[in-house]
């Protein structure tokens, strides 16, 4: 689980937009670059080249 103020804080780094936090699937997924975050031992993985997209 993420902590809220955390994913207050987060944007997109590659269009700086904000995040939708996927509880199930434990990923941050940006609905304008249609990429998604993979969260690993509660750390956010925010590089652009990392992410998938959905």
């Amino acid at each position: 689980m993420i902590d809220k103020k955390l994913l207050e804080i987060l944007a997109c780094p590659k269009c700086k937009g904000d995040l939708k936090y996927d509880k199930k699937n434990e990923r941050l997924l940006c609905p304008k670059c249609r990429l998604a975050y993979e969260i690993k031992d509660d750390i956010p993985i925010m590089l652009i080249e990392e992410a998938k997209k959905y």
